[in-house]
């Protein structure tokens, strides 16, 4: 009895690390929008504004967060389809939707929210050198 729960946990134990590494594989590489993105909105109320995207990209799926000078927060939900980038963002302040196509490594679309409108335009930075 005590053999047969021993090796009922060394398969558990080798199905569990099985499935893990499974998981990591299926995740797939960082795509080419992971990074950071140095942006310019125009036409809100408050004027040209600058903010920056932190974007983690994998296959059609973007995460990742936003600041500005007005504050910071996470992507609700973002995706990228057709060098078309679509990031949704719920804040206090409100609902914003973020709309841009990508081209030679730069993105320009515009922006909306639940009282607001513009354009915008963003720029990957080059990744920080390791030492």
């Amino acid at each position: 009895m005590k053999c047969k729960l021993t090796l009922t946990a060394i398969c558990l134990a080798v199905l569990a690390t099985a499935s893990l590494s499974t998981a990591k594989e299926h995740k797939g590489k960082p795509g080419r929008l992971t990074g950071t993105w140095e942006c310019q909105a125009h036409g809100g109320s408050q004027g040209d504004m600058a903010f920056t995207l932190y974007l983690q990209h994998t296959k059609e799926l973007v995460d990742g967060s936003i600041s500005s000078p007005i504050g910071g927060t996470q992507i609700t939900s973002g995706t990228f389809r057709r060098n078309m980038l679509e990031l949704h963002l719920d804040t206090p302040q409100g609902n914003y939707v973020i709309m841009g196509k990508y081209k030679k490594g730069e993105f320009s679309g515009t922006w909306t929210s639940d009282t607001d409108k513009g354009t915008w335009e963003g720029k990957k930075q080059p990744a920080a050198s390791k030492p």
